[in-house]
């Protein structure tokens, strides 16, 4: 599995998230799938199936983050401070030859930060931006063609 770059909050939220999973979701379903059992023939039984399914789901994601986390490169970056473009601070760009400014949060999807899309650092445009400061232009391939972008501001 390839590193992740997380925060240190977004760690912490993994762990805990990791830790009510393998602790209080495991008896949860445990305990919904022993009520379906008594209601009978499990060939049939759809709150039993459902149940099995919904712990499949649970156990797909605690695997997931257990991968996620053994992996993770944690990033304690002071956003406020940062003067260039690194793994936890919000971008703002704009493309060549356009006027309107887009605001990312440059990290992890597992971030989940409200009302932010996000860049990561290993896709195209954020292999690009890894470094950059305002008023720097970077390149990057897309699938219509180079694409060039200018950092306006690092920070909110």
């Amino acid at each position: 599995m390839n590193e992740t770059v997380l925060t240190k909050q977004a760690y912490e939220r993994l762990q805990a998230e990791l830790e009510d999973l393998t602790t209080r979701g495991r008896i949860e379903i445990a305990n919904v799938i022993e009520a379906a059992r008594a209601l009978g023939d499990l060939k049939e039984n759809g709150d039993y199936h459902a149940a099995k399914d919904t712990q499949g789901k649970m156990e797909a994601r605690i695997r997931q983050i257990q991968a996620l986390l053994a992996h993770a490169i944690v990033v304690d970056t002071d956003p406020t401070l940062a003067s260039k473009v690194v793994p936890g601070v919000v971008v703002h760009v704009r493309y060549e030859d356009e006027d309107e400014t887009f605001r990312f949060f440059f990290g992890s999807i597992e971030e989940k930060l409200e009302g932010l899309d996000i860049i990561s650092p290993t896709s195209p445009l954020g292999q690009a931006l890894n470094g950059a400061t305002p008023g720097d232009f970077v390149e990057y391939e897309a699938p219509g063609g180079l694409l060039r972008v200018e950092v306006v501001k690092i920070g909110e």
